[in-house]
C-alpha cells in the first residue's frame, strides 16, 4: 500500500481510523423587496429566493490509500447558499464538496455507533451531510388576497454530523502470523511492494498492500498484516488495529516460523494466532486458509510442517523467500483459490473490487470528431480527381455505364434526338 506522508514532517504516517466533524452549508435567506420603478405603479413584490447550501459527499476512489488527509483537518465546512435579491434574483447555490477516501472505508456515526455506509467499490459515494434549503422571498407568498406580502423565510441550517472513518484494507489474500515470521519478506518477493524489513519483531507497524501479477489478466491483492500476539482479540498491543484489516480478505495465508527467536513452539504459535482470529470474528475461523512454513532452509522445518499437517489435517507447504523454494507454486495456488472465490462472488450477485485504475472500464466511448459537411455523407469521397460525374448513374439500365465517361453516351443522346424529330 502506498503511504500518505504527513506534510509537516518527514516521518511517514499511516492513518486508518479518524473522527471528523462535517458542517453542510446553510441555505441563503429569502429577500423581501417591492418593485419601485418609474411609470410602473403598484409594482408588487419582487424578492427572490435564497440559494441552497452545499452538501458534503464522501466518495471512494482508487489511488487514495490512507486517511492521513483527514487526520490533519478534522473539520470540513461546505459553502453556504447566497441570499436572494430584488428584481426576482435568486441566490446562488453552494457548490457541493466531495471528500475522497480509500475503497474499503466504513463510515460510522460517532454519536450512536451505527454504520452509516460501507464504501467498498471504487466510485461509490453518498451524501454524508446535506445542505440546507434556501429561504423563500416575499414574491413566493403573493396571492389574489395578499397583493403585497412582506414576509420571507430564512435559509435552513445545514446538517452537522460527527462521523468516524475506519479503513479496512480490501485484499484478496491476508498474510497472518507471529512477528518475524517472514510476512513482509514474502510480500516483497511476490509483488513490487517494498515494506520495511529488519531482523527484529514488530518491524511492520501498519498493513502493506501489494499487487501480485501471476500473468497478464491474472493478479490478486496481497496484504501484509502486522504481527499478532496473544490477547490481540482483547485489544492487547494493537490487536484491534491489526485484526480490522483481515476481515475483508477472502483467503488467509498463515505463516509459521520453524525456529522462532523466543524459542517458542511453532505449533503452539499457530494455534494461538488461530484462536485470536476466531475470538475476534467467528467467521475468520471458517475462512479459507493456507498453512505455510517459512525459512525452509533451516533445520527442522520439515519436522514442523509434518507436525502441523498431522494436527490440522491440512496440506502444509514449505517455502523460502531467500532461496525462492516453493514461491512459484505458492503464487499459482493462491491465484487459483482467488479466482474460484471471485467466480462464487459473481454467481452470488456481488461485485469484484478493482485492483488498479487501468482495470476500470471506460466511462464513455470517445466522442466522434465532427467534420465539415462537405467531408461527411455522400460527398465524403469526392476530390479533384474523383468528381460526381465519374460515378455510375443509379437510373441507368447498364450498371457498368458511367455518366459522361463512355464512348456510347453521346451517340445514345443523338439517337434519342433523331427519334424525336422523326
Amino acid at each position: 500500500m502506498q503511504l500518505a506522508g504527513c506534510p509537516t514532517a518527514e516521518k511517514i504516517v499511516f492513518v486508518d481510523r479518524v473522527q471528523i466533524e462535517l458542517h453542510a452549508g446553510k441555505g441563503g435567506d429569502g429577500c423581501s423587496s417591492l418593485r419601485r420603478e418609474k411609470y410602473v405603479p403598484r409594482g408588487g413584490p419582487d424578492g427572490g429566493d435564497g440559494g441552497n447550501g452545499a452538501s458534503l459527499i464522501l466518495k471512494a476512489e482508487l489511488g487514495v490509500n490512507s486517511l492521513a488527509a483527514f487526520a490533519n483537518q478534522r473539520m470540513h465546512r461546505a459553502p453556504k447558499g447566497q441570499p436572494g435579491q430584488g428584481s426576482l434574483r435568486h441566490g446562488r447555490n453552494g457548490k457541493d464538496q466531495t471528500l475522497l477516501v480509500p475503497p474499503g472505508t466504513t463510515v460510522i456515526d460517532a454519536e450512536h455507533g451505527f454504520v452509516v455506509k460501507d464504501l467498498k467499490q471504487n466510485g461509490e459515494s453518498f451524501v454524508v451531510a446535506r445542505g440546507g434549503r434556501g429561504g423563500h422571498g416575499n414574491a413566493h407568498f403573493k396571492s389574489s388576497t395578499n397583493r403585497t406580502p412582506r414576509e420571507f423565510t430564512p435559509g435552513e441550517p445545514g446538517e452537522i454530523r460527527h462521523v468516524i472513518l475506519e479503513l479496512k484494507s480490501i485484499a484478496d489474500v491476508g498474510l497472518v502470523g507471529k512477528p518475524n515470521a517472514g510476512k513482509s519478506t514474502l510480500l516483497g518477493q511476490l509483488s513490487s511492494a517494498r515494506p520495511e524489513i529488519a531482523d527484529y519483531p514488530f518491524t511492520t507497524k501498519f498493513p502493506n498492500l501489494g499487487i501480485v501479477d501471476v500473468m497478464p489478466q491474472r493478479s490478486f491483492v496481497l496484504a501484509d498484516i502486522p504481527g499478532l500476539i496473544e490477547g490481540a482479540s482483547d485489544g492487547v498491543g494493537l490487536g484491534h488495529e491489526f485484526l480490522r484489516h483481515v476481515e475483508r480478505a477472502g483467503l488467509l495465508v498463515h505463516l509459521v516460523e520453524p525456529a522462532p527467536i523466543d524459542r517458542s513452539d511453532p505449533t503452539s504459535n499457530y494455534e494461538a494466532i488461530r484462536g485470536e482470529l476466531t475470538q475476534y470474528d467467528a467467521s475468520l475461523g471458517e475462512r479459507d486458509e493456507m498453512i505455510i512454513v517459512t525459512k525452509c532452509e533451516l533445520d527442522g522445518a520439515e519436522d514442523v510442517a509434518a507436525e502441523l499437517a498431522t494436527k490440522t489435517g491440512r496440506d502444509v507447504r514449505l517455502i523460502s523467500a531467500v532461496t525462492g523454494h516453493g514461491l512459484k507454486e505458492l503464487k499459482h495456488e493462491i491465484m487459483n483459490r482467488v479466482e474460484a472465490r471471485r467466480e462464487q462472488l459473481l454467481a452470488d450477485g456481488h461485485e469484484i473490487t478493482l485492483l488498479r485504475k487501468d482495470d476500470m472500464p471506460p466511462s464513455q466511448k470517445a466522442k466522434r470528431r465532427r467534420v465539415p459537411p462537405h467531408l461527411a455523407g455522400p460527398t465524403a469521397s469526392l476530390s479533384n480527381e474523383r468528381q460526381a460525374k465519374d460515378y455510375e448513374d443509379p437510373g441507368d439500365s447498364s450498371p457498368t455505364q458511367a455518366r459522361g465517361s463512355g464512348e456510347n453516351q453521346p451517340s445514345r443522346i443523338s439517337d434519342d434526338r433523331t427519334e424525336d424529330q422523326s
